[in-house]
């Protein structure tokens, strides 16, 4: 039942995803995507490549940060230190651009800290609320079958927390691939490239071409974290 269920959802996104290809295409016509489709390719290259290097960051920093704010020697001051995670979302999106750019340069590299920074808050926060709710009771079976810290950790505290963290990280993937547009600004190729000067000139099939092409990264890349839960989620809830 569960593959089954699992197999369905992807089915139904896969229909989704392709019926509002179908529509891209109709709407806009074979031309004019075929004229726009090297720098489609391209910019959809470099949005995915300021994403993966930006999400992969910030999981290596906000999982292990969570887990760690979840201890119950530190749990007191968990609010205190989230604060320091929340620099990214406290200022707006721009701003965030602008310091990075100040500080790196213009570029990838600003743009990847910026996003990075904003990515960051969702995934500390709902780390340490999936570890910090779990039932007192799976805590003491598990201590009492004798586990050390470490693998109660990887066996039971994470394994029943992952929804809750992969929440999180749906909410840092969304805030993610929506800002990497604004990086265009700071000299980072990405689907902004297409939207800000389609703003500035008019242009409405370029403006449409990367806000269709930002929301449709967005769609699949939220669908495989979904499923990628549901094949690893004891209970099938992602």
């Amino acid at each position: 039942m569960h593959k089954r269920a699992l197999f369905k959802r992807i089915s139904i996104g896969l229909v989704l995803t392709t019926a509002a290809l179908a529509a891209l295409v109709y709407g806009i016509g074979p031309a004019v995507l075929s004229e726009y489709r090297e720098d489609l390719v391209y910019l959809g290259q470099q949005h995915l490549y300021l994403v993966g290097v930006s999400m992969a960051l910030a999981l290596a920093v906000g999982l292990p940060s969570g887990i760690f704010l979840s201890r119950s020697s530190v749990k007191r001051y968990a609010e205190h230190g989230m604060q320091v995670f929340n620099i990214g979302n406290t200022l707006p999106p721009m701003a965030v651009l602008a310091l990075a750019m100040v500080v790196v340069g213009i570029g990838d590299k600003p743009a990847i800290v910026a996003l990075f920074l904003a990515s960051l808050l969702p995934i500390v926060r709902n780390t340490f609320v999936g570890l910090s709710g779990l039932s007192p009771a799976l805590i003491e079976a598990a201590n009492a079958l004798g586990m050390t810290p470490m693998q109660r950790l990887w066996r039971v505290e994470l394994p029943n927390a992952l929804p809750v963290i992969l929440s999180g990280v749906r909410i840092a993937l969304a805030i993610n691939v929506g800002t990497v547009p604004l990086a265009f600004l700071i000299g980072a190729s990405s689907y902004g490239e297409l939207i800000f000067p389609g703003i500035y000139l008019n242009n409405h099939v370029a403006l449409l071409l990367g806000a269709l092409g930002t929301a449709l990264i967005a769609l699949v890349l939220d669908l495989l974290v979904a499923s990628l839960g549901k094949l690893m989620s004891p209970r099938g809830v992602a």
